[in-house]
């Protein structure tokens, strides 16, 4: 019997990525602030450009989910900062607005 892994390995890696980008959207707003929106649009075009271009769908498939983990973070940060404001993360102080 032959087992094919490509399933549990994009499942286990997007798990990761998603997982990865949480504490990247609390570390950019926290040293950035919202401008860092750009980032995360500029890799999430890289990405997505180079998913349209891999043939490898494996790798094509898990740079289409870091393009959308990114593109979904523009939004987390603009949503981060209103948990800063709401207190339940901490702001920076060395950060000027």
């Amino acid at each position: 019997m032959n087992f094919n892994y490509s399933g549990i390995l994009i499942g286990v890696a997007t798990f990761l990525i998603i997982g990865l980008f949480h504490p990247l959207v609390i570390k950019a707003e926290y040293y950035i602030g919202v401008k860092s929106w750009w980032l995360f649009l500029l890799l999430g075009v890289v990405a997505a450009a180079a998913s349209l271009l891999i043939e490898n769908l494996t790798a094509s498939v898990l740079l289409g989910v870091v393009a959308f983990s990114s593109f979904w973070s523009i939004g987390e940060v603009f949503e981060q900062r209103k948990r800063v404001e709401k207190g339940w993360f901490p702001k920076n102080p060395k950060r000027k607005k």
